[in-house]
């Protein structure tokens, strides 16, 4: 389901990391991503939700994005993988280690989801 919005919290480190992030599943949610949109609100981030853990299903682009924002790649259980700040108009990040989903927002998230962490969706 798309569009549901959730808070994500950093179990790991007992915070929340964002107020709003809107779920993302279906294949064009997620080829879109943020793609065209001017900027993103601090509190706010998008979840792509994939269906397996792979390093090519999450790789992301930043065609058309133009803003930097944090990158965060989860596996199947909310734990943090890899994270990276994703620059505009690069064409490809990869994660180091196969994720499900990626989480993306502002780029204070990277101070808020370091690798290993455990993320949780929800109130």
């Amino acid at each position: 389901m798309d569009s549901m919005i959730t808070t994500v919290w950093n179990e790991t480190r007992g915070e929340r990391v964002l107020g709003r992030a809107r779920r993302c599943a279906s294949f064009l949610c997620r080829l879109r991503g943020l793609t065209f949109r001017r900027s993103l609100d601090d509190d706010e981030g998008l979840l792509l939700v994939g269906r397996r853990e792979s390093r090519a299903d999450t790789a992301i682009h930043m065609f058309f994005v133009f803003f930097p924002i944090a990158a965060v790649w989860l596996d199947q259980s909310g734990r943090v993988v890899d994270a990276q700040l994703a620059r505009p108009f690069r064409p490809l990040y990869v994660p180091r280690a196969p994720a499900r989903d990626v989480l993306e927002g502002p780029p204070a998230l990277l101070k808020r989801a370091q690798i290993g962490d455990q993320l949780r969706f929800g109130e």
